[in-house]
């Protein structure tokens, strides 16, 4: 016999037609790992134009960084292709806006819903991909 979660589980997702992905960042730990050569290989410029508009820059980087990681798990799981995460562009339309996945011409079919948060010193983002 099933336990009922599992049968509501099975009645809501029949097809398992999406992959999620989620990341928890601890902020003080990633400011002390946080540096140029990271910032580099890590962010676009229009992340980092982002970032930069806010005195708490670090929260921004470390929430950008949790959305990536997000993204890149729920991708994983689909796509085994080497997925840098520079080509993993978080953007908002505007300041504290709507986060939005640009992903490569190679993933343009995986439509992605994200949200990030913070509390404290935890950053958190979660990926739902539709398959």
């Amino acid at each position: 016999m099933k336990h009922n979660l599992e049968e509501t589980l099975d009645e809501l997702i029949p097809k398992k037609n999406f992959s999620l992905g989620n990341d928890l960042v601890f902020l003080p730990d990633f400011k002390l790992s946080f540096n140029p050569l990271f910032k580099q290989k890590v962010y676009t410029q229009a992340e980092i134009d982002y970032c930069e508009l806010f005195e708490d820059n670090m929260l921004r980087y470390a929430s950008t960084w949790a959305a990536k990681e997000a993204v890149y798990k729920a991708v994983k799981q689909v796509n085994s292709k080497p997925l840098p995460f520079k080509r993993i562009e978080i953007l908002r339309e505007k300041i504290s806006g709507k986060p939005q996945v640009i992903l490569p011409n190679d993933y343009k079919n995986l439509l992605i819903s994200l949200t990030i948060s913070h509390d404290g010193d935890y950053v958190w983002a979660a990926a739902l991909m539709k398959i």
